[in-house]
């Protein structure tokens, strides 16, 4: 018995602290939406930690204030996909501490693994989440992995952060940032998605700061090598700690308050208080020349009476995105270079006065010194001038897009905003400020022309009429079978001269291939991409036929929406939705990177739509060239495959002399199917979706023969071999994100190995990759890719020695 006697006073640590600070065992677990399971409460019940309905049937995992009647959240779990539906799933775990899963199974977030084994959690009345283990040593802390909030007791670290939500009520990652960097408080908005911080637009400069702290009495303060103290702010003395909450929160719209809240829900007036906000004023604040600062572009600033940001767009333009105040502005006509003289210049435009406004960034060209007149004609004969200010003499011309636009008594300047007039008489003053100046000339030499050929003339005009119109008529008849003259299903048959106009003569070159160009075009609904064929045999054109029907029935959110087509007899056209950021492959090969967050994102979108195009489709389509070019993202990072089928051509059931003698596939991504006699089947786009993972990893291409390490050059080969060695940290190396999430970079990889096998039976389909990657379906052990014979190592040096 007496033996015992230590033991037990060994476990005494372990039972107190579990009294009295609401201990969580491991398996312990909450399900979203369980109106039987209660939240986890801190002793005092100050906080509570689980799910949070935040929209209906959507839930958050977080840590809010328990006692007011706001339950205002201070900290939430970060991931791709939040808010989580209904019975969705987190865990204390031994080995990964909180672990978050989907209502399927899939690992959605994870505090990560820890340096010693999980025994148990708990949750403080400071608001901290705290895994300890048996020694109730700390693991892991949610005060040091913060959000957008600082509550009191909570410090950072240098380099530590906090990140604002994109908008007050969603709960993604936003574009402002606090961070602590080289001892100074930084303010700064950043890139999305790749987070690249632009420069700052608020420092608090302590020089030597050490460490932000924000103390139990309400004090935030950064606390100096030396022991000094650098105050930021100070609580109010008429609400003191103990009888009030307080936090600092970095709110959406760039904005730091200061709050407290009193610990009485019953209190008068018991709200948050917001008594102080940095920077005084963020509109005038915002002068950086990247990003559009508060507001999107083209819109104004202007500080509301509680010190607060508020957006509005200029005269003359409105919002994209009619649901978001904050977000960008577009002219409602878009301007038009005319040059002429300045009375039918001021016909066509007039100049709207904003006083005590500015656009500090997006000058390009300084008059000094100048009038108000002056400055004025200045912009309206200049087609590339929509707005210029003027102030102390000078003249700024400024052009689109228009950035941290500001109004505020501060300025000193006035802005002349040129706005186009009258729609309707847009197209008669344009023609006659093109043909005024030169009116007697063309007159001149119209009537030479008339009196020295006028016989030649008129027998060119009727051979090219006839011409003309014999070929005309045969193409005519040619192609009267070849599509429907009306419209048919959710698609519009546009005529040449309607694809002319919205491209403004095929102007903007979005990009090409082998079989034809895609330019750029606006139409009432929007911008669209135009895709014109080089040429069309006759034995494609039922080809075309059948795979515009199929893709103009394919409604997929990660497929590229086909609008419509045009089949007048002059070209063979199809028309696209049109997609802002372009295609994967400039993320990937070039200097902008892209999260690895956010490639994987991309990777479940584009697996996705394969698997809608291989089963889930009237009509099975193989895309017979997946690759990063062919995927194009929305402005919200949103993959849609593109380009399938169409500049290919292909049929399913090819035989084995039609195969190898049309292989239109692209260099690097060609799977071994296409050098054998197998017939073609869905498994060819399940290989190169292989080879596109890899890349996607990776951030590089498939054959680069400019790596300098010999035997890296083929990716596909090498992936294997660090796969092999356990080595996957070298395939992604300097990517942290990537190599702290190493559970699901090996499964990724695992799954791309799996779809590069030489043999397409031993691939997966993509309905058994999604689970893979989701981590719903365990992967099991990849085998070398090519076992049976070096096919694909002879098809990967006809693909890259060219």
């Amino acid at each position: 018995m007496a033996c015992m006697i230590p033991h037990i006073f060994l476990l005494l640590p372990l039972v107190v602290y579990a009294q009295s600070n609401s201990m969580l065992n491991v398996g312990g677990s909450l399900i979203a939406g369980d109106a039987s399971a209660s939240p986890w409460i801190s002793p005092a019940d100050h906080f509570a930690f689980g799910f949070r309905e935040v929209d209906d049937g959507l839930f958050l995992l977080c840590i809010w204030y328990n006692k007011i009647d706001e339950k205002t959240i201070v900290w939430f779990a970060q991931h791709d996909q939040n808010p989580v539906p209904k019975g969705s799933k987190v865990e204390v775990t031994a080995s990964n501490g909180l672990l978050l899963k989907s209502s399927q199974g899939g690992e959605l977030w994870k505090s990560g693994p820890t340096s010693s084994v999980v025994a148990f959690g708990t949750i403080y009345d400071t608001g901290n989440l705290v895994l300890l283990d048996s020694n109730t040593t700390p693991l892991w802390e949610s005060f040091n992995q913060p959000v957008d909030t600082l509550l009191p007791t909570q410090k950072m670290e240098v380099n530590n952060f906090l990140s604002s939500r994109k908008s007050q009520n969603t709960y993604s990652l936003g574009k402002f940032q606090l961070r602590f960097s080289e001892g100074n408080l930084v303010l700064n908005t950043r890139s999305l998605p790749t987070t690249y911080a632009y420069e700052p637009y608020h420092v608090i400069q302590a020089f030597e700061g050490n460490q932000v702290v924000f103390d139990e009495d309400g004090f935030l303060y950064i606390m100096q090598r030396n022991g000094k103290r650098v105050n930021i702010s100070e609580p109010e003395g008429t609400y003191p700690a103990n009888t009030h909450y307080y936090q600092v929160t970095l709110n959406f719209d760039g904005v730091i308050s200061v709050s407290h809240h009193s610990r009485n829900p019953s209190a008068f007036n018991a709200t948050w208080m917001h008594f102080k906000k940095i920077p005084n004023n963020i509109c005038v604040a915002m002068r950086g020349n990247l990003s559009s600062g508060v507001c999107g572009y083209n819109s104004i600033c202007t500080l509301n009476n509680d010190q607060r940001p508020s957006c509005k767009c200029p005269p003359g333009y409105s919002l994209i995105d009619l649901n978001d105040k904050y977000s960008d502005c577009k002219p409602n006509i878009q301007p038009i270079c005319e040059g002429g003289e300045k009375n039918l210049i001021n016909d066509l435009y007039s100049l709207q006065d904003l006083p005590n406004t500015d656009w500090p960034t997006q000058d390009y060209e300084l008059f000094k010194p100048f009038t108000v007149e002056e400055c004025k004609n200045a912009c309206l004969l200049d087609c590339f001038c929509v707005v210029v200010v003027y102030r102390d003499n000078s003249c700024w011309k400024k052009k689109l897009p228009l950035a941290n636009g500001r109004k505020d008594s501060s300025e000193r300047s006035i802005s002349f905003l040129k706005l186009r007039r009258n729609i309707s008489s847009i197209g008669q003053d344009s023609n006659l400020l093109r043909s005024k100046g030169k009116k007697n000339q063309d007159t001149l030499v119209l009537v030479l022309s008339i009196l020295l050929g006028s016989s030649l003339l008129i027998i060119l005009v009727l051979a090219s009429f006839i011409s003309r119109g014999f070929i005309y008529h045969r193409r005519k008849k040619h192609t009267s079978d070849f599509l429907p003259r009306g419209n048919f299903g959710s698609m519009q048959k546009f005529t040449f001269k309607e694809l002319r106009e919205a491209t403004n003569g095929f102007k903007e070159e979005l990009g090409r291939g082998s079989c034809g160009i895609v330019y750029k075009g606006v139409t009432e609904v929007g911008s669209i991409a135009v895709k014109i064929f080089n040429h069309m045999f006759e034995d494609s054109e039922k080809e075309f036929k059948t795979e515009v029907i199929v893709v103009g029935e394919a409604h997929h959110k990660n497929i590229t929406r086909l609008h419509g087509y045009c089949d007048d007899g002059k070209k063979c056209m199809l028309v696209y939705e049109f997609l802002s950021n372009g295609s994967l492959a400039s993320f990937l090969f070039g200097d902008t990177k892209l999260s690895w967050d956010l490639r994987t994102k991309i990777t479940y979108g584009i697996a996705r739509g394969l698997l809608y195009l291989h089963e889930e489709c009237n009509t099975e389509i193989i895309h017979c060239d997946i690759k990063p070019q062919n995927v194009l993202l929305d402005e919200h990072y949103n993959p849609k495959i593109s380009d399938f089928g169409l500049a290919k051509l292909l049929k399913i059931d090819q035989s084995r002399n039609r195969v190898e003698t049309n292989i239109k596939g692209t260099t690097g991504y060609i799977a071994p199917d296409w050098f054998k006699s197998t017939p073609l089947s869905t498994k060819v786009d399940v290989y190169s979706f292989g080879v596109l993972m890899l890349e996607i990893i990776c951030c590089r291409r498939n054959g680069d023969m400019e790596v300098y390490e010999q035997g890296r050059e083929i990716l596909v080969d090498w992936a294997y071999d660090c796969y092999q060695q356990g080595r996957l940290d070298v395939l992604v190396e300097g990517d942290f994100e990537a190599i702290d999430d190493m559970g699901r970079l090996e499964r990724f990889v695992m799954v791309a190995i799996w779809c590069i096998q030489e043999d397409p039976s031993q691939r997966p389909t993509m309905r058994q990759v999604i689970p893979m990657l989701e981590g719903i379906v365990p992967v099991s052990t990849p085998p070398s890719p090519c076992p049976f014979s070096s096919t694909s190592r002879e098809v990967s040096s006809i693909q890259f020695v060219q």
